[in-house]
């Protein structure tokens, strides 16, 4: 999707990431539907044919910048000494930004905005979503969790609540709940006792 031009690729991968820069920046703040092709170009400095050249159409731009953010958001899965902390990590993220409003996780959202479950941003969020309970269930297979599938699933929905109730009272606070609960059902899959690993105040969730 690099642009090509008479003055070489430098300048159109350029273009692309002032694109889906401003993307990130806008559908973050204000929300995918509320955010118009002419705001993207003022925001990313571009021309309208230059957006249009890398994304033909906001479709094709919100599923690029949803695939961005994937491997950030996603649960490491790289082996560690200690599977229950990397359990646990994952209700320990922070936003890098937490000065504006809590917006919780970008593929939630993406798939109210986009409520078609055969769109194909739908489907990527879903996609994701999937991906992510599979992560968590791979590393409660490492701690030794008797049903990793069914733990892997019930602390994806423990983090997908506290995200979006998080989004909803613009609080990080339900991030600390759910690494509570979360830690009751790590225990009673895996057996022992991790409670003193919990942090005090500092939980959060976002993704």
């Amino acid at each position: 999707m690099t642009e090509t031009s008479s003055s070489g690729g430098r300048r159109g991968r350029g273009a692309r990431e002032r694109i889906l820069a401003a993307a990130t920046e806008l559908f973050t703040a204000q929300g995918i539907n509320a955010t118009g092709m002419e705001q993207l170009t003022s925001v990313a400095g571009v021309s309208k044919r230059t957006l249009y050249a890398h994304f033909d159409s906001k479709d094709a731009l919100v599923h690029a910048y949803l695939q961005e953010l994937e491997d950030g958001l996603l649960p490491s899965i790289e082996a560690g000494p200690d599977p229950r902390r990397q359990l646990l990590a994952v209700f320990d993220h922070r936003p890098q930004d937490t000065a504006g409003p809590v917006r919780g996780c970008p593929f939630l959202n993406a798939s109210v905005e986009v409520p078609d479950p055969a769109h194909p941003v739908h489907r990527l969020a879903a996609a994701y979503k999937r991906e992510f309970s599979r992560r968590l269930a791979t590393l409660a297979r490492r701690a030794g969790a008797r049903d990793p599938e069914a733990l892997g699933e019930q602390l994806a929905l423990i983090f997908d609540g506290a995200v979006a109730r998080g989004t909803a009272l613009n609080s990080d606070r339900p991030g600390a709940s759910a690494r509570s609960v979360a830690l009751l059902l790590i225990d009673s899959a895996v057996g022992g006792d991790e409670r003193k690993d919990t942090p005090g105040t500092d939980e959060s969730v976002t993704g």
